[in-house]
């Protein structure tokens, strides 16, 4: 798998995100309540530090270590009716990085849904 050279806009990037959320099985997006889908380019740990001259995307050398998604909110296994609403959770795909691990843009659509599904498990914690 060779990775891309040039990085999508993001405006492109989210149209395909949608496409592929709109495309879930009936049975996911029924049961996906309060959570939002966000774009971000890489996770906080990976971004060049304060004073850096390494402005490189990648903070590793192995494409197989690069984290391409995250669940950020509480499982609904684990909430409670008497808790007070905190806002939606969250589901944060990282946009270089999917792209670094594809090289095309089925791979993409693929991983984009590979990663929405496997966060989506961290939601439903079951």
């Amino acid at each position: 798998m060779r990775p891309r050279k040039t990085g999508w806009s993001r405006a492109k990037f989210v149209k395909l995100v949608d496409e592929v959320l709109e495309r879930l099985p009936t049975r996911f997006r029924e049961r996906i309540q309060n959570v939002t889908v966000l774009v971000e380019n890489v996770p906080p740990e990976q971004l060049p530090h304060r004073g850096s001259r390494n402005a490189g995307i990648l903070g590793s050398d192995d494409p197989e270590s690069l984290v391409l998604g995250i669940f950020e909110g509480v499982p609904t296994t684990k909430k409670s009716t008497f808790d007070l609403p905190a806002g939606p959770d969250r589901i944060v795909l990282y946009q270089k990085n999917i792209e670094a691990v594809c090289s095309s843009e089925n791979e993409i659509r693929r991983e984009i849904r590979l990663t929405v599904l496997h966060e989506l498990g961290h939601y439903r914690d079951e």
